[in-house]
């Protein structure tokens, strides 16, 4: 099991970048297929990107195609996403998650999930 905790959220305008960050810690990241997913009041969790163990897989949600960009760094723990481009529907908790096995768009796949940080872009 891992433990995940985000940072990185903040208050954006419209067009602007942030960079989150979720740090890991327990036994074997490397072994975890990592995601963000994210939740918008009075909406579902949904997906947003993920990657597999190594890195050399990488899947988005079609809204942040383009805009947005996964990546980890096995040797610090540490999975990132990149938000450029940024929209007010972005706007919403984003969610680091852990998969114990290949990377899954299925929100329901993710066993081990941090705190969530907010974003909120305004227009």
């Amino acid at each position: 099991q891992v433990q995940l905790v985000e940072s990185g959220g903040g208050l954006v305008q419209a067009g602007g970048s942030l960079r989150l960050s979720c740090a890991a810690s327990g036994r074997s990241f490397s072994s975890y297929a990592m995601g963000w997913l994210r939740q918008a009041p009075g909406k579902e969790r949904e997906f947003v990107a993920t990657i597999s163990w190594s890195g050399a897989l990488t899947a988005y949600a079609d809204s942040v195609k383009g805009r947005f960009t996964i990546s980890r760094d096995n040797a610090k723990n540490t999975v990132y996403l990149e938000l450029n481009s940024l929209k007010p529907e972005d706007t919403a908790v984003y969610y680091c998650a852990a998969h114990h096995g290949p990377l899954t768009t299925r929100t329901g796949e993710y066993e081990n999930w941090g705190q969530g940080t907010q974003v909120t872009v305004s227009s």
